[in-house]
């Protein structure tokens, strides 16, 4: 008896949450914003692709910065251009009074991945570039949602101010520390954040923090074969430097990563290099382990320099923080990315789709990732990985982050198979889905002040009183010539 009673209760429990669900999707369908966006797919199809055509590299996106600026203007925002010392960042408002919601909007583009909308390799320019992160769709799924947050506002005559944050060059450059360093989270209370993905799902991890360091040695130079006495080769200081640091990996906590490559090594084997330089990036789930594995790396540059005769000097080209986890913010978007649903596809994308994942070696079953949510876990401490400016304006404001599906499910990050299907409305499928995401948690910020509450007290008792921020890449000036330098 025992037993029927407690299948009885699990039966009834599943049927309340389909009807529950059931009812959601009705009040999503008749809610005015969310039919704007549904009716507007063809005009964010078109702008994500016009952004994917650019794919410009990091602070050097003009035309994909103008693209969302012009688009948010055209809506009634106000933009301010050109902040923090940024020429493509951008703040655009809308609305009056409390609370001020932050949306973040990224559009750079990464080196080398230049492909075609196809599920096979296929170059659209050789060695140039492709938003193999989705950065497309970041930008116009961030734009997408703040024009239907306006819309709602505007409608109810509601109190609220809705900031599109225009942040460049994610990919090494980090334009948002920048932007948080100048002040301009100052006067937000919440953080909405994104990022394209091949599932469904809210981030509860912390990912690394990280700093990115370029080392550069002079020696003197010298006929290699002729006079070899007389040269002092600045490419022996950085392979020496590359040697001791690959030797003290086995002395760093496991979470850390180091990692390296040689930008420039001389100009030909009979000239003793006076010239050479090596780009570090240095990463750890904590700030305080990254600050003594630079200090460490510092010094074997140093060391390196002195046994070979050269000198070194060391440029911070970028750093962020670790990420601090929202959970209030976490479980508010999960309800609402439940409710939105995932992506499905059409027969079309389902065909792109399984050429795809059996390109990969993978089962064609994997694609049902894209149309489920993934069950929100819980704070998952970073143990190495990627790192992301995002982090910097997690311990200012609190944030939350999640993932759309916009890419094929078992696609790895970085690759050519994001730039095919990022490009496609697979792509917008997923920006719709997290534009209706942003809207719903907006709304629900809006109108229920307790929820604010409940953030802005979690985000003070887990960041301590005692916090101060300091940016990782110090008081430099953004590198704005950062991907320039790489391409020479």
């Amino acid at each position: 008896m025992k037993k029927i009673v407690i299948s009885f209760i699990v039966v009834f429990a599943v049927l309340v949450s389909v009807s529950a669900q059931k009812n959601n999707k009705k009040a999503l369908q008749k809610n005015p914003s969310i039919q704007y966006l549904d009716n507007s797919f063809w005009k964010y199809d078109k702008l994500q692709k016009s952004i994917w055509s650019e794919a410009e590299l990091g602070f050097l996106e003009v035309n994909s910065s103008n693209i969302l600026q012009n688009h948010l203007k055209e809506n009634g925002f106000t933009v301010e251009s050109g902040v923090a010392g940024m020429p493509t960042a951008f703040v655009a408002t809308y609305g009056s009074g409390s609370p001020v919601i932050g949306l973040l909007a990224e559009f750079d583009a990464l080196p080398g991945l230049s492909q075609d909308t196809v599920p096979f390799r296929k170059p659209l320019i050789d060695g140039g570039s492709g938003h193999g992160c989705g950065h497309n769709v970041f930008g116009v799924g961030a734009a997408a949602g703040a024009v239907a947050i306006k819309q709602w506002l505007e409608t109810n005559k509601h109190a609220g101010t809705i900031k599109v944050f225009g942040t460049p060059a994610e990919e090494g450059g980090g334009g948002k520390v920048y932007m948080v360093r100048d002040g301009l989270f100052n006067d937000v209370d919440l953080v909405l954040d994104w990022h394209p993905s091949a599932s469904n799902g809210v981030g509860v991890g912390t990912g690394t923090a990280i700093q990115m360091v370029d080392y550069t040695f002079h020696g003197v130079a010298a006929h290699a074969a002729g006079s070899p006495d007389r040269g002092r080769s600045a490419l022996d200081g950085v392979e020496s430097f590359n040697y001791m640091v690959n030797l003290l990996r086995e002395h760093v906590p496991i979470s850390s990563r180091i990692h390296y490559v040689i930008t420039d090594g001389g100009d030909a084997p009979n000239i003793v290099p006076h010239y050479a330089k090596v780009s570090y990036y240095i990463r750890s789930p904590q700030r305080e382990i990254l600050k003594d594995l630079k200090e460490w790396i510092d010094a074997a540059a140093e060391g390196a320099a002195k046994g070979t005769q050269t000198t070194v000097t060391s440029e911070i080209v970028s750093g962020f923080y670790e990420k601090l986890h929202n959970r209030s913010l976490a479980q508010l978007v999960q309800k609402n990315l439940e409710i939105v649903g995932g992506v499905v596809y059409d027969e079309r994308e389902k065909q792109f789709a399984e050429e795809i994942a059996k390109g990969l070696g993978k089962d064609v079953s994997i694609l049902k990732t894209a149309t489920e949510i993934r069950p929100l876990a819980g704070e998952k401490p970073s143990t190495g990985g990627g790192s992301s400016d995002v982090g910097d304006v997690s311990w200012v404001v609190p944030t939350v982050s999640f993932n759309t599906a916009t890419f094929v499910p078992g696609s790895p990050g970085h690759s050519w198979q994001n730039v095919a299907a990022g490009g496609t409305t697979i792509g917008t499928k997923g920006l719709i889905n997290t534009a209706k995401v942003f809207l719903l948690s907006a709304v629900d910020l809006y109108t229920n002040p307790k929820l604010v509450d409940e953030a802005v007290k979690e985000f003070n008792q887990r960041r301590g009183a005692d916090f101060e921020y300091v940016p990782l890449l110090g008081d430099r000036a953004p590198a704005l010539d950062y991907r320039l330098k790489e391409s020479k």
